[in-house]
C-alpha cells in the first residue's frame, strides 16, 4: 500500500506543468489580460486556461483551446487568430447557457499552423453590444512546434493514460490540457486524472479552476 501510495504521488508531481525555454512573445497590439470583467453579477470572470505568460506550444496542426466562461446573458464569442498583424482565421461561435469551461478547435477549415511561427489568439464576448470591441477580451500565444525523436519515440510508446506526464514535463501545453480534458470526459470518476488536473492548473496559477465543471469542451460549435 505505501508503494503504491508512493507512486501515486510521484505521479502527481510529474504533472506539473514545465514551461518550455522560451521566450514569451512580445505583444505588438493592444491585448487583454487573462481575465476581464463585463461588469456581470457575480466575481467570477472570463479566464483562458493557459500559463502565466499567455504563451503555450502545440504539436497539432489545429489545436483546441480553452476557457472557463462565467454565467453570461451572452450566446456567442468571438475567435481570431493572427499571425503578426494579419488574420489568419476568425470564427463566432456559440456559447454554452450555463457557467464553466469550454473548448475550440480549430476546424478544417481553417489553415493550419506552420511550424516555428507564434500566433497571437484573441476570444471575445461582446457585452450587451453587437461590438466586439465593447465587450471583454482574453488573448493568448500558440507556437506549433516539430517534435524530436526522441520525444516522438517517448509518445509512440508511452501508455494513453501517460501521455499528459510526457507533455508536462516536455512543456507542451496545449496537448497536455487537451489531453487532460479528454479523460475526463472519458472518466470523470477517475481520481488519479483528477489529481493530475488539480496539479497541472495550480502549478500555472489556475487553482480557482480546479472545480469548475466542462461544458461543451469537447468543440464549441461555430455560426
Amino acid at each position: 500500500m505505501a508503494l503504491k501510495l508512493q507512486r501515486l504521488q510521484s505521479w502527481q508531481i510529474s504533472q506539473k506543468f514545465i514551461p518550455p525555454n522560451r521566450k514569451a512573445p512580445q505583444t505588438t497590439a493592444g491585448g487583454a489580460t487573462r481575465g476581464g470583467s463585463c461588469y456581470l453579477e457575480g466575481k467570477e470572470s472570463l479566464t483562458a486556461l493557459m500559463p502565466l505568460n499567455k504563451s503555450g506550444l502545440t504539436l497539432a496542426e489545429r489545436p483546441t483551446f480553452y476557457w472557463f466562461v462565467p454565467q453570461i446573458p451572452e450566446e456567442t464569442a468571438h475567435f481570431s487568430l493572427l499571425d503578426g498583424e494579419d488574420i489568419v482565421y476568425e470564427t463566432t461561435f456559440k456559447l454554452p447557457k450555463q457557467l464553466g469551461i469550454i473548448g475550440f478547435t480549430l476546424p478544417t477549415k481553417a489553415p493550419s499552423l506552420q511550424v516555428g511561427k507564434n500566433y497571437h489568439w484573441y476570444m471575445s464576448i461582446a457585452c450587451g453590444s453587437e461590438e466586439v470591441g465593447e465587450g471583454i477580451t482574453v488573448d493568448g500565444w500558440v507556437e506549433r512546434i516539430q517534435p524530436t525523436t526522441d520525444l516522438s519515440k517517448q509518445l509512440a510508446r508511452t501508455n494513453p493514460k501517460q501521455l499528459s506526464q510526457v507533455y508536462a514535463t516536455s512543456g507542451i501545453w496545449y496537448e497536455v490540457l487537451d489531453t487532460l480534458i479528454q479523460q475526463r470526459l472519458t472518466d470523470p470518476g477517475d481520481r488519479t486524472v483528477m489529481a493530475n488536473w488539480k496539479a497541472l492548473l495550480e502549478s500555472v496559477g489556475l487553482n480557482n479552476l480546479v472545480s469548475k465543471p466542462l461544458v461543451n469542451s469537447w468543440n464549441a460549435k461555430t455560426n
